[in-house]
């Protein structure tokens, strides 16, 4: 778990300025002191987590905590951006979150088969979305440990 002086980066990949919009105020609502950083379609996602700097080194992700996924995105779907990610040497353990209106079966059922850390739809009632984020965010950057800084033993 990060200490809470060490910054927290979150990546939302979302096409909809709205729901970008929203999840940004909820951030500020609850006080959860995370950056966000905002993609608007896959294509972009997947050359900021996998492309390596102009030195080929792989880009650095140390303070990337969570990744907010939508599934229905312009260029690259978010189950394909998802894909890669876990297939990363770097990212494949980057908490993921597919956070989407899509209540269909077989988006689900993509979405973790490529390994999706969960699945969330997003509510339509605004207090609810907002409540919703808010804890989304703050279980995976207070609450979730991941392997960054410890051992795996498998």
């Amino acid at each position: 778990m990060m200490s809470i002086a060490e910054p927290v980066q979150v990546l939302l990949v979302e096409d909809q300025a709205t729901d970008a919009h929203l999840i940004s105020r909820a951030l500020d609502a609850f006080n959860l002191k995370a950056s966000t950083l905002w993609l608007r379609d896959g294509a972009q996602a997947l050359n900021y987590l996998l492309d390596p700097d102009a030195s080929g080194n792989p880009p650095n992700l140390r303070h990337l905590q969570l990744v907010l996924l939508d599934v229905k995105l312009p260029k690259v779907d978010g189950v394909e951006v998802l894909r890669q990610l876990r297939s990363g040497h770097s990212t494949r353990f980057v908490p993921t979150v597919m956070l989407t209106s899509s209540q269909e079966r077989r988006d689900i059922a993509s979405s973790y088969l490529a390994g999706a850390n969960s699945y969330i739809v997003k509510p339509v009632d605004f207090d609810e979305f907002i409540k919703t984020i808010s804890a989304v965010i703050a279980y995976w950057t207070r609450l979730n440990l991941t392997p960054e800084g410890h051992a795996l033993s498998l």
